[in-house]
């Protein structure tokens, strides 16, 4: 079985979500996690906030959502820099 995890970044568009882009994290699930759960914001999904971060799982192809994180845009922003400092270490840690 296949297995892949993600960050979803949603946005809010009148009184829905878009995706606006998607972070990969590869396979291993406990680095996938602790990842997420470094993410600043607030795990309450408000509707309110204009920003939705989804914590997600391929199997086979086949996604399945395991958290949420809403978010404003300075909060997206050290997200941002967190997800890439974090994998940026995982790609290099598994390249040596």
């Amino acid at each position: 079985m296949e297995i892949a995890f993600c960050i979803s970044v949603n946005i809010k568009s009148g009184s829905s979500y878009e995706l606006l882009g998607k972070f990969l994290l590869g396979s291993n699930s406990k680095f996938a996690l602790a990842v997420f759960h470094q993410l600043k914001g607030s795990s309450d999904a408000d509707n309110n906030n204009p920003i939705h971060l989804d914590f997600m799982e391929s199997r086979n192809g086949l996604p399945v959502h395991l958290e949420v994180i809403s978010c404003n845009l300075n909060e997206l922003a050290e997200n941002t820099k967190i997800i890439t400092r974090e994998r940026f270490r995982m790609l290099n840690m598994e390249s040596t």
